[in-house]
């Protein structure tokens, strides 16, 4: 059995009290003694601190990086300015997404942020498209992300760092990478500020869920192109039929066609459910007449909303808000209602 890897951070994920999970091939703090709910409602007030080191950090480097990187993605890089960063999608050649990652223009490469059970299949993507002409670094560095309303009050005390504002919580926040061998001094120097507790996996994704923001490999796959997963926005408007660099990217047909025909049959939507119990990923979803309909992808407890909160795909009649269907929970009919996402107010910082 292979044994899963430890980020920078391990030893103070122990020496702090969390509890430790397998996660993506590491081992990972799914909560501390303070509990995900308190965890989750203290990132929504002040500030919580997060290891992501688990995610791939890969450097790019190249003639005509930006350009190249748009073969392999529907994203707008060629305009993307130094120090700027964009979400972005790998699409494969029948539309569907290969992984969600950020890319930033550091000035004289990019810098990629992908996802840790991408990570591999990532670079082995990167390499076999770019790699006779761009130089791929896999980097070996910490990442912290810093997420939470006070975030940038605790950010301005620091000294000058890698960062990007931005995050997973729909909180405003920061993502901090750095060097392997100063990621703990860093998180203890965080740590140390009044406003600042550790967070682990449970709570940052019920803050995720919330804010209706997809995870990988469940609420988006290789199967789900970014029309059905509500990832319009992802496929740059220069990169349309209509744009200046139309296509160009894999799976390019099927998505622009979805795009304009607005032909696809499924759409991903948030769920909100009666009652107080979670309806979890996989449950299925049927309309009055008990047809089936779709599936729940994400589901849980939302403390900040008070009910039980969802996400997942439903054919398109019923993607309509406020629109009733059922969850199949052991056997029974559970009411929910379709509802627009994020599920709660977002709080990160728009420039």
């Amino acid at each position: 059995m292979t044994q899963p890897k430890h980020t920078p951070l391990y030893d103070l994920h122990c020496e702090l009290g969390a509890k430790m999970v397998p996660f993506a091939g590491y081992e990972m703090p799914v909560q501390y003694p303070l509990g995900v709910k308190k965890e989750h409602e203290h990132t929504r007030a002040r500030c919580g601190l997060f290891d992501v080191s688990h995610m791939g950090q890969i450097n790019i480097a190249g003639d005509s990086v930006a350009e190249a990187l748009e073969t392999l993605m529907p994203a707008n890089l060629v305009d993307l300015k130094p120090g700027a960063q964009r979400y972005a999608i790998f699409t494969g050649t029948k539309g569907g997404i290969l992984d969600d990652l950020m890319v930033v223009n550091a000035h004289d490469h990019f810098y990629l942020v992908v996802n840790a059970a991408c990570k591999e299949q990532d670079l082995a993507h990167l390499r076999a498209n770019l790699g006779e002409t761009h130089r791929i670094e896999n980097l070996d560095r910490g990442l912290l992300a810093l997420q939470g309303p006070d975030a940038s009050a605790v950010m301005a005390r620091l000294e000058d760092v890698w960062i990007s504002r931005c995050g997973y919580t729909g909180e405003d926040g920061f993502e901090l990478s750095m060097r392997a061998e100063a990621t703990e001094a860093m998180a203890r120097r965080l740590l140390a500020e009044p406003e600042v507790e550790a967070i682990g996996l449970g709570a940052r994704d019920s803050l995720r869920l919330e804010a209706g923001l997809c995870l990988y490999g469940h609420d988006m796959t290789a199967e789900t192109t970014p029309v059905e997963a509500g990832l319009i926005w992802a496929v740059s408007k220069p990169r349309r039929h209509d744009g200046e660099r139309p296509g160009g990217f894999p799976g390019a047909d099927v998505i622009l066609h979805q795009v304009e025909a607005k032909d696809h049959d499924r759409k991903r939507v948030g769920l909100i459910a009666e009652g107080k119990a979670p309806v979890r990923e996989g449950t299925v979803l049927v309309n009055e007449a008990d047809k089936e309909i779709g599936v729940v992808t994400s589901g849980g407890f939302g403390p900040s909303v008070g009910k039980p909160v969802a996400m997942g795909y439903v054919k398109r009649d019923f993607e309509t808000p406020d629109t009733r269907v059922f969850a199949l929970v052991r056997g029974k009919k559970r009411a929910m209602t379709v509802s627009k996402m994020p599920f709660v107010a977002p709080g990160h910082y728009r420039g």
